[in-house]
């Protein structure tokens, strides 16, 4: 499918220096409401998902009244993105039946998106089903509206769980008097003890720095519910059998330390760092790790219960975009906004690296060509720079921010600025508009890499007597 055929206008006007075939969905998305606008044939669309306990969220757009194939990438890639950025179980979709049908059999376990599909019944613990209704039956939205963090005082410990290495603090009254940044691989790993192993031996050493520990916070990759992983490439490994084990070793620490222990999805405790650093709130945060990381903290200082997994949310709408290995999709958010995205440049930029070296290792060469002033690796950071301007304003019609946190390691150094030079130029010159409604931050060269940590210690409320 070439998008350029549809009539819809996808060419950036700030060119991905190492990648010309980049077609940011924020540019399809608007030509196309903006086509259907002109056409007066568009019909409403009412989108709700639905996840535990009964909460739901709706987005509502107009569609052309015809499935054509500008249509149904539109409506499916809207759909994609919603689930990976609110996560649900069901999907009430409330517009043209031939569209529904479309998305009801690209939404099954024999259709296109099966792995969303999987993972979402995984989440969610409910077989994964798409309801078709009107626009005006679809229910209304009911979301949770949960505190988020900020308890600084006592003794703490906060880890931050990535999927090349792990990091741990001992917080004292919100300051942070240890803090121990250690790499591990626990994607290959079919121990689930390998990862209990590794959390208690960094926490016990943490806490010889603390002459008490109060409470524990966590931060973790991956699908966190109820203080349990749910889905996460951190135990890709692991067995089926073993499953409930690995999953269960945040239970098993509170149970050892017998303190209150709160662990929540890496990207939500980014959003949570920016908010007690800058002291703001409507926060979304991006962490560029291993993998992409993200979170949301509302206008009101709330975090909503989204899901938030925006590595799989697509950015890109070129279909010759590389895909993403584990769920097959391309020009999703993992390999834009990672190590990934750094290790997928690589060619383009004529850097030639040992097939057997990893990605983090792979990130600390092109560091170390950045430091030394080498044009090829500035080239790869301008590259991520424009992806993040033009994401940037395609995640301000899901999400409603003022503030932005950039951090993880691929912001680490020279080439963490002019990632973020390039982004604010993209929204300036593209979207002013959005560029002046939010602004890009990033915390400081040490918080960048231990930011997490420390601000998931401040996840659990102590009642003190």
């Amino acid at each position: 499918m070439i998008l350029k055929d549809m009539n819809i206008s996808v060419q950036p006007a700030i060119a991905a220096p190492l990648d010309p075939g980049f077609q940011p969905a924020i540019h399809f998305n608007r030509s196309y409401r903006a086509a259907v606008r002109t056409s007066g044939r568009g019909v409403p669309l009412v989108l709700g998902l639905e996840r535990e306990n009964g909460l739901l969220s709706r987005f509502e757009t107009e569609v052309s009244s015809q499935p054509d194939a500008a249509t149904r990438l539109y409506v499916e890639r809207i759909v994609k993105f919603l689930l990976w950025s609110r996560g649900g179980w069901k999907l009430h979709f409330g517009g043209p039946k031939a569209l529904g049908e479309y998305i009801r059999k690209t939404y099954s376990l024999r259709g296109a998106r099966k792995f969303d599909c999987e993972m979402m019944a995984r989440a969610y613990g409910r077989k994964f089903q798409v309801v078709l209704t009107s626009a005006g039956k679809v229910p209304t939205g009911k979301e949770t509206q949960m505190a988020a963090g900020g308890h600084l005082k006592g003794c703490r410990l906060g880890f931050d769980l990535g999927a090349s290495d792990y990091k741990v603090s001992a917080v004292m009254d919100g300051r942070a008097i240890f803090t121990e940044e250690t790499p591990w691989q626990p994607v290959i790993q079919s121990n689930p003890a390998y990862h209990y192993h590794h959390l208690s031996a960094a926490l016990h050493r943490a806490a010889t720095h603390l002459p008490r520990v109060d409470a524990i916070g966590g931060s973790s990759a991956g699908i966190v519910v109820d203080n349990e992983i749910r889905v996460a490439s951190l135990l890709r490994a692991i067995p089926e059998k073993d499953f409930q084990k690995a999953a269960g070793v945040f239970k098993r620490i509170q149970k050892e330390w017998n303190v209150p222990v709160v662990v929540m999805n890496d990207g939500d405790v980014t959003a949570l760092a920016g908010a007690l650093s800058l002291r703001k709130k409507g926060m979304l945060g991006i962490a560029m790790g291993s993998s992409e990381a993200a979170g949301f903290m509302d206008n009101q200082g709330r975090i909503l219960g989204w899901l938030n997994e925006l590595a799989f949310a697509p950015v890109d709408y070129n279909p010759a975009a590389a895909a993403d290995e584990w769920s097959g999709d391309r020009g999703v958010g993992a390999l834009y906004f990672s190590q990934q995205a750094v290790n997928k440049l690589l060619p383009a930029a004529k850097i030639s690296l040992p097939a057997k070296m990893g990605l983090p290792e792979r990130l600390k060469e092109v560091q170390a060509l950045m430091a030394a002033g080498d044009d090829r690796a500035a080239k790869i950071y301008q590259t991520i720079g424009v992806y993040l301007g033009y994401a940037m304003a395609h995640y301000a019609d899901y999400y409603d921010f003022r503030h932005a946190l950039i951090l993880g390691r691929v912001t680490t150094g020279k080439g963490g600025d002019i990632v973020l030079a390039r982004a604010r130029e993209v929204l300036n010159q593209e979207f002013p508009a959005v560029g002046k409604k939010i602004e890009l931050h990033v915390p400081d060269e040490k918080s960048r890499r231990v930011g997490q940590a420390v601000a998931a210690a401040s996840l659990p409320e102590v009642k003190w007597k």
